[in-house]
């Protein structure tokens, strides 16, 4: 199944409604088109099975319509929403100069700032050195995004154990979350993540948000 076929079933559906839920969904919130073209941020060929993932952004949200089809039957199997996921690896300090850190790995920071650089926010300075990086920026479920943050980082895990050792190092996790019926549901990570982050010297934090608007009675 090309993408544009994809769109294509999407937009059957988005008018049809033959699925509850997705009437329940476009009740309170809207896809985005450009140029009447439904608007896709990425298609997840990612799995194994024959099932594909597709992420519309929804308006004047962060997070994502998240549209499931089998690629063997070319139906739609579910329709929800995924929330805006960033997992990152940060590195943060007071003493050591964003130099200092760098110097410690060959990886290379997504973005890093000195103390004192002004926010990307406009309105406040950094009060430390630091350093970042985010290796997948796109929509993704948080369970591949710390598979793949973590896959990056153990491509200099000598590097990643200095600067845990030396500097406030850990990932980082942002979700903005669809709150639909007030059941925001949970994330795991498996027993083979917590051997990686572990092996790195990495913890893992986590700030939750949620947004936009509940299903209709």
């Amino acid at each position: 199944m090309t993408d544009q076929q994809a769109i294509e079933l999407i937009e059957k559906e988005f008018k049809k409604k033959t699925f509850g839920v997705t009437e329940q969904y476009l009740e309170i919130h809207s896809p985005i088109y450009t140029d009447n073209i439904l608007k896709v941020d990425r298609v997840d060929r990612d799995s194994k099975n024959e099932m594909i993932i597709v992420y519309l952004p929804v308006l004047d949200e962060r997070f994502y319509f998240a549209v499931y089809i089998n690629t063997k039957t070319n139906e739609i199997t579910g329709i929800g929403t995924e929330a805006y996921h960033r997992v990152y690896f940060r590195a943060i300090s007071e003493t050591l100069t964003v130099d200092d850190i760098k110097a410690m790995t060959h990886l290379t920071p997504t973005e890093f700032w000195d103390k004192g650089d002004l926010r990307s926010n406009g309105k406040s300075n950094h009060s430390f050195n630091g350093f970042k990086i985010l290796p997948n920026p796109e929509p993704d479920e948080f369970e591949d995004k710390l598979k793949k943050l973590l896959d990056f980082l153990e491509q200099d895990k000598e590097g990643i154990r200095q600067i845990a050792e030396k500097a406030e190092a850990s990932i980082l996790v942002t979700m903005d979350i669809h709150n639909a019926n007030g059941m925001i549901g949970g994330h795991n990570i498996d027993t083979d993540d917590i051997r990686r982050m572990n092996d790195l010297k990495l913890s893992i934090n986590f700030d939750l948000y949620v947004g936009g608007k509940s299903f209709k009675e």
